[in-house]
């Protein structure tokens, strides 16, 4: 069996695998994300956080649809990954008292968690292709769009604000 939750045989069983491994992640970062929201000092990065919590809402009602166009029932798996990033934005965060240089913090993590779920979109839309399933590539290039487009807005949010006052 090895890392997975049943023995992969094929392209398709990876594909299934790892949509539920990005649906269980998304459902852990609706639950974090409003804690990052009342923690943040910045109006922008408060702001910027509320956005990417009902973008992140979208993306799980996109995976369902691709689920069900797949022919499976949604459900996740336990992502280990998603698990880690949060811990350890939870166990940083915990130790910064000044509020600006939380807000560094919390912006820092939210871009780990936008690179792992930008290489997750990439990965499971160009598999959809290579399987055939156009109509998933679409739904899951959309969503893909939607993290590269937050990872940007945080960079610009870290760059022009958030950094220099932590600084």
């Amino acid at each position: 069996m090895g890392l997975f939750t049943h023995d992969i045989k094929s392209m398709d069983d990876l594909f299934v695998h790892t949509l539920q491994d990005i649906y269980y992640a998304e459902k852990q970062i609706t639950k974090a994300l409003p804690k990052m929201i009342d923690k943040a000092s910045d109006p922008q990065l408060k702001q910027g956080f509320q956005t990417h919590l009902r973008e992140t809402e979208g993306q799980i009602d996109r995976l369902e649809q691709v689920f069900r166009m797949h022919g499976h029932e949604p459900k996740g798996v336990t992502c280990e990954a998603i698990d880690g990033i949060i811990s350890e934005a939870e166990s940083v965060i915990s130790e910064v008292a000044d509020p600006q240089v939380l807000d560094a913090a919390m912006l820092s993590a939210a871009q780990a968690v936008e690179h792992y779920e930008i290489s997750r979109y990439g990965t499971l839309a160009s598999w959809a292709r290579q399987l055939g399933h156009d109509d998933c590539a679409r739904l899951l290039h959309e969503t893909l769009e939607e993290e590269r487009a937050t990872d940007e807005k945080l960079s610009r949010t870290a760059e022009t604000a958030v950094n220099r006052k932590a600084a």
